[in-house]
C-alpha cells in the first residue's frame, strides 16, 4: 500500500535514512497516497528506486539483511536489530552498501525472497503476537542505526531557559534560608545548631538548584516573612 511506503520513508528520514527502493509496488508508482503519509518525508520518495524484483533491487549490495519475525527453514544467521545495526555500522566503514529488506504488509518475506539474504533481522516481539507494521519495522531498524552512528547521552538536564545557580547563588540562598529559619527558633537545641547549619548547606549543594528556581525560594521566604510581620501587627 503507498500509505505503508510512505510512512516507513517517514520513519526512515527520522533517522537520517533517504535511499529507499521499492520492489514492484502493488497500487503502482508514483503514489499520491504514499506521499501523504510521508507527512514532509517526501524527497526520500523522490529519489527512490523502482525496481521489478528483488534480485534487481539489491544487485549492487555488497550485504543485506531480511527482516521477518517467523522462523525459516534457512540456515542464516539471525540477529538482533542492535546486532545487525552494528555489523553495519562497521561494514560501511570499509565502504560496503549495507540494504535491508522489508517484506510486504499482508505476508512479510517468503523463503525465496529470503534466500539471496546474508542475514536475518528478528525482532525480539511478543510470540503470541509477532506482526509489525512495515514502518514500525524500518523505525525499529533506523533507530539501531542513528543509536550506532550517533554519540547522544544517555541522561541530560533540560534547562528550560535558564541555567544551573553559581555555588555563590547557592550560598546567598543558605544565608537566606538560615536567616530565616533563626528568626522562626528552628534551630534547635543549641549543641545541634552547627550540625544543623551544615545539613542544610550540604542539601542545598546536592540539589543542583537553577537560578530560577534559587530565585523562587527566595521569593517564597521573602512572602512568608511579610505575611509573618503584617500578622504580628
Amino acid at each position: 500500500m503507498g500509505e505503508n511506503i510512505g510512512a516507513a520513508a517517514r520513519a526512515m528520514l527520522n533517522f537520517g535514512l533517504e535511499r529507499m527502493r521499492i520492489v514492484d509496488p502493488r497500487d503502482g508508482w508514483p503514489n499520491p497516497k504514499a506521499v501523504a503519509m510521508a507527512s514532509g518525508a517526501g524527497r526520500v520518495l523522490d529519489h527512490a528506486g523502482i525496481f521489478p524484483d528483488i534480485p534487481t533491487a539489491i544487485a549492487d549490495c555488497d550485504f543485506v539483511f531480511a527482516t521477518t519475525a517467523r522462523g525459516r527453514e534457512l540456515v542464516k544467521p539471525v540477529v538482533t536489530p542492535e546486532r545487525a545495526m552494528e555489523m553495519t555500522r562497521a561494514m560501511v566503514a570499509q565502504g560496503k552498501r549495507v540494504g535491508v529488506l522489508f517484506g510486504p504488509e499482508r505476508a512479510g518475506l517468503e523463503n525465496e525472497d529470503i534466500a539471496p539474504a546474508n542475514a536475518i533481522v528478528t525482532v525480539p516481539v511478543n510470540p503470541d503476537f509477532p506482526s509489525l507494521n512495515l514502518a514500525q519495522c524500518a523505525l525499529l531498524l533506523g533507530y539501531e542505526w542513528r543509536r550506532q552512528t550517533e554519540t547522544v547521552a544517555p541522561e541530560v538536564m533540560g534547562l528550560a531557559r535558564t541555567d544551573f545557580a553559581t555555588r555563590a547563588e547557592v550560598e546567598r540562598l543558605s544565608d537566606h534560608f538560615e536567616e530565616r529559619l533563626e528568626a522562626a527558633g528552628f534551630f534547635f537545641p543549641p549543641d545541634k545548631v552547627a550540625h544543623m547549619k551544615l545539613n542544610l548547606r550540604n542539601m542545598f549543594a546536592r540539589l543542583g538548584l537553577t537560578r530560577a528556581e534559587v530565585q523562587t525560594f527566595h521569593g517564597m521566604l521573602r512572602q512568608i516573612a511579610y505575611k509573618l510581620r503584617q500578622q504580628g501587627e
